[in-house]
């Protein structure tokens, strides 16, 4: 699936792209602001964290298929890979992330 007008801010990353679909009204999405911040501190090498406002974007939303509030999406090149809709927990939250960690170390590799 293509990531439309988000393409132009994460299709050239090489490292994946986490995406934090939210709201701001959201209790749910306010939950988890935390655990991305943590996200975002811990794995600034290996991993870029993206936030994307669901009310700000909404036909963006509609267009990555998202159906709950909050949502994660896994994109590498270009295109999503994996997801996590609805609330999630910081072991939920690592599970989703650690496989596309290590390619993102494999292909750091490559590049040295």
């Amino acid at each position: 699936m293509s990531l439309g007008p988000l393409s132009v801010d994460i299709g050239d990353s090489r490292l994946p792209t986490l995406v934090f679909v939210s709201r701001r009204r959201s209790g749910a999405s306010r939950k988890m602001e935390s655990l991305i911040a943590w996200v975002k501190v811990t794995q600034k090498k290996r991993l870029r964290v993206v936030d994307l406002d669901a009310d700000a974007s909404p036909e963006l939303v509609d267009h990555l298929g998202v159906s709950k509030i909050p949502s994660l999406l896994v994109v590498e090149h270009g295109q999503v890979v994996d997801r996590l809709e609805g609330r999630a927990t910081g072991r939920q939250i690592d599970a989703l992330i650690r496989p596309h960690l290590a390619t993102a170390d494999v292909a750091a590799e490559g590049s040295s």
